[in-house]
């Protein structure tokens, strides 16, 4: 089986019968939550089909060196990016290529360099294997060249694409691949995930990751409460609970963290809305179990049609978030829109 990897086995038992039948097949789509393990499973099976994992597990997008990578060509020019697009291959037959620049996207320019790339024969061995990490971040343009390499990949190439939904993609690229799916672990699996880690915290983090244990793992606690502190502020003025000027503040830290991007706001005010629709219909267990008295007292003036307005504005600004939208306008505009 795959060394060290944790859940899912409907997906490492496939792909053992595909090796064993010398049948694996030339485009993966593996699709599930964020922190699951798609592409952690694609490295694995890199490692079993090229050698030398301890190379492999070094274009980890989640080791500091690589966030640093990522984060530092965010501030490099469009056209410096477009001059050298971004791709990780500490392996030479092992390449990722993940999302690029401020907006987190596969570009143009990286679709063009795979299907450059794509034909180039195995350094050693009988195979090559690309990952592109977040294909569901591939603009138009990206994807439509990407069709191109999926169409008729070298016979010696394995393309793994990872996607949290599988229906962000084009339908030709869905059919172009053999899809797995990844399910969120369960809370006995995450318990003993963070036990065997021997992670800080394990109760809230378990809590938190939903079933994810990258993020159990990557979770900063820290951060992550300052930003759900001002989405609870949000959602109480925008529940009419508190008067808008209470937001001011929290409006204002958001416009002076010029680091923190908006879809990690928008993933801890998901968290909150999830919340509030468990306690609102009194099934599940909450995630924000520390501030359960809060949010108990804002479920209960909230109705579920409001709810449900509510995820539905936060999708539309989760749509425009590739656009570069400001970030406090948008948040403001959702206040105003939910206490209308």
């Amino acid at each position: 089986m795959f060394d060290d990897f944790w859940g899912n086995p409907h997906v490492t038992d496939a792909l053992e019968q595909m090796l064993a039948q010398q049948r694996l097949a030339q485009t993966l789509l593996f699709a599930g939550p964020e922190g699951v393990g798609k592409a952690t499973l694609a490295r694995r099976l890199g490692a079993r089909l090229l050698g030398h994992p301890e190379r492999i597990e070094l274009d980890d997008l989640s080791l500091p060196h690589n966030l640093e990578t990522v984060a530092g060509r965010e501030k490099w020019s469009a056209d410096k990016r477009n001059d050298d697009p971004l791709l990780f291959a500490s392996h030479p037959d092992f390449v990722t290529f993940p999302p690029d620049g401020p907006l987190r996207q596969i570009t143009i320019q990286q679709s063009r360099l795979l299907k450059e790339r794509a034909p180039f024969l195995p350094h050693k061995g009988p195979r090559r294997i690309f990952l592109i990490d977040h294909v569901d971040r591939a603009n138009d343009q990206a994807a439509n060249s990407l069709l191109k390499t999926l169409e008729e990949p070298p016979d010696h190439l394995v393309l793994i694409m990872t996607a949290e939904n599988a229906y962000d993609l084009l339908p030709t690229i869905r059919s172009r691949a053999v899809p797995f799916h990844f399910a969120p672990l369960s809370g006995e699996q995450m318990q003993a995930f963070v036990r065997a880690r021997g992670l800080d915290r394990p109760e809230r983090r378990v809590a938190l990751a939903a079933g994810s244990p990258g993020l159990a793992v990557s979770l900063d606690l820290e951060a992550h409460d300052k930003r759900r502190d001002v989405m609870l502020a949000l959602l109480k003025a925008a529940a009419g609970a508190a008067p808008f000027a209470s937001w001011v503040a929290a409006s204002e830290l958001i416009g002076r963290g010029k680091s923190d991007k908006l879809d990690l706001y928008l993933k801890a005010l998901y968290e909150l809305l999830r919340d509030l629709l468990l306690l609102h219909e009194g099934a599940g267990e909450i995630a924000n179990r520390d501030i359960r008295g809060e949010l108990e007292a804002l479920a209960g003036i909230v109705r579920f049609l409001w709810l449900r307005r509510a995820v539905a504005k936060v999708d539309e600004i989760a749509q425009l978030v590739r656009r570069n939208i400001q970030k406090t306008i948008a948040l403001d505009s959702l206040i105003a829109e939910l206490r209308a």
